[in-house]
């Protein structure tokens, strides 16, 4: 599980009989600390408001507005790094450049903006933050909620440490390492291997594009064999994390000849949308999956996400998403419980407003008790009112069995705000409970979900547990895309989810999957109530209780999970993470053998050819069943699939002064071929060629290659001629347009000609001051380094120096001193602002880089390094090649921008330089 959210602690409560007094002792406590929130929130000034409760509350702690003892175990959950910073989410009724320059005047680091949503991400001090509310443009201020994965994890792991989890990984990279090539389990439970045989289909001309938290290990994954080398990651969404190489090993596996994508979803809500939307009408991607969901998503209405989703499949795209590990009712797992707002008739004593009343029999319960091992789970509450619309109250309290109010959550609604509420459970109290409070307005349907949390009768026998289906909502219950549960592969998950838990099924591994396959007991379940449209129009209007909205049956479909990666903490990867890529792939091999194919015709073939499994018929728990490639094969049909693009050229010096390099005013030939990358044999192939500049001559412009075979390709000469003008080691892009006979054709590319005389390295050495880099900041530290007398670069390296390389905390003799590598992006922007990533949070609790060299041509990827490599020294190939910096005359201001992106180690960017060739006069 992966979880970026609010923090919070814990507690629970009863309620007196109906009319009574509030009894003394614990009850009595709670609903004074109850009453005392409820004051503060009355006092709120009309700036306050615009805060998230936490906010203002933590804020007016530190003020020392709040009675001391008045909420003794409460905390705020608001995280304050080491120079005073939060995270938040400013909402405007406008994202401008004016906005953008004042958020920055007023110290906030900018992480992601907006405009079609009105959205800045920032890390803003704690202390700005009634200002900028106080700004008549700015809407709200609210803590960035985050979201969680479908990966499945050990609850006991849940709050381990980074040194931990690092150690961990090693230990698993090891093992993983000596294996050799991995392959998914899931390729032949669902029976992927046999159907690529059969119909020769591997999913040629497809295009699957993931998001998920990062793919830090991408390029060792690369190095190892299990991905491509042309994975098409979105410039600067390379994101933290490797949830994203994991599902992108899994698609890989299944459908070895598609083409790759990815961009993270966890730079915020509205990030994640922008994203979605960027990988198909940016990127391309055919097929979308993901196995995120955002805390802030509303179950009643289709979010900034799902709207997204809706735009990418009316587009045309598929859109696959993990359904989610937060559990079902028909394995008592879940902690999800919804229905309509029941008045209690309770007050809960002291306090204003009306108790919910979770019994759904003739007894009233005010309290919903969590079970032992819920803790440090966030918890939201979500009621029928649109988005950004609401004008109903209702507020959330965490108490604990003293009765002590240990986490709340009551934002103002009062017309133009979010039908939402969150806190986050007690790391390690147990015997916690949730109460609803109707603060004012209007009686709603209610959902109220303690993520992988379960609501369980108290060991006391006082209060019983009441969970209902429909944990499932979000961007993946979108009407048309395709929420996926899972059932293991292989071995059975290796832990309960809860003490006493019944056995955890297993797979069929090496057999494929039958009717007889029991699904994972953690996988959400449907259906899911919707009440508005997108654009906050009511479905029902009048109607915002159970008898209103319209009803989505979610998931509709079941794939594998617990499968092999050779990632390191993924290796078993539990969860609807596994099985949502598992069931794109899947897909992408139909679309393979059937381009064209519609989004209605890949549900009818997916949902109509997977296994019923229990109970029978459709179900909310594993949709229409387990798929099977070979049977989804069988029922569409599938053909091979030509598919032929221009290779890498080769030139060569025919006229000239003899040095084999190609120059102004000579000539050369360039040897082109046309490759089948395809699956089906290619006739009538020819490639058309065209320069990108008139002082480039190619003859002929066309030429014929015949018929190639699936997997092969053929070569055709052409003569090359450069004006006497031409600039000095430009190279030359050619353009081709390739075509030949099948549905994919044309095809075009674009390929580079090499140009030019190399010259000897210059070095471009950085010679400021050390520069701080700021802890857990995306702003980070820029050094620059200024570069003249070269032009077009032939080549290009770069380095971290240092004299005496030492892993000391405080050493003064490295490039970059630091006591957490992994905590670290390092990337390199040229004159002409093109960026490129030379290291991402790889290193874990190493300290301090040193005598670093990062080279294209290296052969190991420096995102393989561990924590046992500091300090970290040798040549490197970096996380984007250097090549892409040199396009364009390289003189000119380079940036170095190193960027702490987690609380508590600090350090500073000391030595560095850049290392460039030019070329000989012609």
């Amino acid at each position: 599980m992966t979880v970026l959210a609010i923090g919070a602690t814990v507690t629970a409560l009863a309620a007196p009989a109906a009319n009574a007094q509030a009894p003394a002792g614990p009850d009595d406590r709670s609903y004074a600390q109850i009453n005392a929130l409820q004051q503060l929130k009355k006092s709120l000034t009309a700036t306050e408001r615009k805060l998230d409760s936490r906010l203002a509350i933590e804020l007016r702690r530190r003020e020392s507005k709040v009675a001391a003892g008045a909420l003794p175990r409460l905390t705020t959950g608001v995280e304050v790094s080491r120079s005073g910073t939060t995270q938040v989410e400013i909402h405007a009724g406008r994202v401008d450049s004016g906005l953008l320059t004042r958020l920055r005047q007023a110290g906030a680091a900018i992480r992601f903006s907006s405009p079609r949503t009105g959205t800045v991400l920032v890390d803003a001090p704690l202390a700005a933050l009634p200002v900028i509310a106080g700004w008549s443009d700015v809407t709200r201020v609210g803590l960035e909620h985050g979201a969680i994965t479908g990966h499945e994890t050990d609850p006991a792991t849940r709050n381990q440490s980074k040194e931990a989890k690092e150690k961990e990984q090693q230990a698993k990279a090891a093992a993983i390492a000596a294996v050799g090539e991995v392959v998914s389990e899931g390729d032949r439970t669902h029976a992927a291997d046999t159907a690529r045989k059969k119909y020769k289909v591997t999913g040629t001309g497809v295009k699957v594009c993931a998001l998920s938290d990062g793919v830090n290990s991408l390029t060792a994954s690369q190095a190892g064999g299990e991905l491509p080398p042309d994975v098409d990651v979105l410039p600067g969404q390379e994101g933290d994390g490797d949830e994203g190489t994991a599902m992108l090993e899994i698609i890989h596996d299944l459908v070895p000849n598609a083409q790759l994508g990815f961009a993270t979803a966890f730079n915020g809500e509205a990030s994640f949308a922008e994203n979605i939307r960027a990988l198909r009408f940016t990127a391309h991607c055919d097929i979308i999956v993901d196995d995120v969901v955002y805390y802030h998503e509303s179950p009643f209405q289709d979010g900034l996400p799902a709207q997204a989703v809706n735009a990418v499949t009316a587009d045309g795209a598929f859109y696959f998403s993990s359904a989610g590990n937060e559990g079902n009712t028909l394995d008592g797992t879940s902690g999800n419980w919804e229905g309509d707002f029941v008045d209690s008739g309770r007050g809960i004593g002291k306090f204003v407003g009306q108790a919910h009343d979770f019994d759904p029999g003739p007894g009233v319960q005010v309290l919903n008790p969590l079970s032992r091992n819920s803790n440090g789970v966030v918890t939201t509450l979500w009621w029928a009112d649109p988005l950004g619309g609401s004008a109903n109250d209702y507020d959330l309290y965490l108490l604990d069995s003293a009765g002590n109010v240990t986490d709340f959550s009551q934002d103002t609604q009062d017309g133009n705000d979010d039908p939402f509420e969150i806190l986050a459970t007690d790391d390690v109290a147990i015997n916690q409970r949730l109460a609803v409070v109707k603060y004012s307005g209007a009686a709603r349907y209610l959902q109220l979900t303690a993520f992988r949390g379960r609501f369980t009768d108290s060991p006391d026998g006082q209060l019983k547990g009441f969970s209902t289906p429909g944990v499932l909502r979000g961007h993946n219950a979108a009407e048309q895309a395709f929420a996926v549960a899972a059932a293991p592969a292989h071995d059975p998950l290796p832990f309960d989810l809860e003490a006493g838990d019944p056995p955890n099924p297993a797979g069929p591994y090496p057999n494929v999957f039958t009717k007889q396959t029991k699904p994972e007991r953690f996988t959400s379940d449907g259906p899911r109530r919707i009440f508005y449209r997108a654009d906050g129009t009511p479905i029902t209007p009048g109607d915002f209780t159970s008898t209103g909205g319209v009803v989505r049956d979610k998931p509709q479909i079941t794939a594998a999970d617990g499968v092999l990666t050779s990632v390191p903490d993924f290796a078993p990867f539990f969860g609807t993470s596994a099985a949502a890529p598992h069931a794109a792939a899947i897909a992408a091999l139909a679309l393979s053998g059937n381009p064209g194919m519609t989004n209605a015709e890949i549900r009818a073939a997916l949902t109509g050819t997977a296994l019923d499994l229990a109970p029978a018929g459709y179900d909310v728990r594993t949709g229409y069943g387990v798929i099977r490639a070979d049977l989804l094969l069988r029922n569409t049909g599938a053909t091979p699939q030509p598919l032929v693009r221009a290779g890498t050229p080769a030139v060569t010096e025919t006229t000239g002064d003899g040095d084999g390099y190609l120059e102004p005013g000579e000539q050369g030939t360039v040897a082109l071929p046309a490759v089948n990358v395809g699956d089906g044999t290619a006739t009538g192939v020819s490639q058309v060629v065209d320069p990108d500049d008139a002082r480039v001559t190619v003859t002929p412009r066309a030429a014929s290659y015949g018929t190639i075979a699936a997997g092969a390709a053929k070569t055709k000469n052409f003569k090359i001629k450069l004006a006497a003008d031409y600039p000095l080691g430009r190279p030359v892009s050619l353009r081709v347009k390739t075509t030949f006979a099948g549905t994919l054709s044309p095809t075009t590319s674009t390929v580079s000609v090499p140009t030019g005389h190399p010259t000897p390295a210059r070095d471009f050495a950085y010679s400021g001051a050390p520069l701080a880099i700021p802890d857990n900041n995306p702003a980070g530290a820029s050094a620059t380094v200024d570069v003249s007398g070269v032009g077009v670069a032939s080549s290009l390296t770069f380095s971290i120096d240092g004299g005496t390389c030492t892993t000391d905390a405080a050493a003064t003799t490295v490039g970059i001193d630091h006591t957490w590598a992994g905590d670290l992006i390092g990337t390199l922007t040229a004159p002409d602002g093109r960026t490129a990533t030379l290291f991402s949070r790889r290193g874990g609790n190493g300290n301090n880089l040193c005598q670093v060299v990062f080279d294209d041509a290296a052969t190991t990827p420096f995102a393989s390094v561990t924590a046992d490599n500091a300090p970290f020294t040798g040549t490197w190939k970096p996380n984007e090649p250097l090549s892409s910096l040199r396009v364009s005359p390289v003189d000119g201001t380079w940036t170095f921008k190193v960027a702490d992106y987690a609380n508590g180690d600090v350090g500073s960017i000391r030595a560095f330089a850049l290392h460039i060739a030019g070329f000989e006069p012609a």
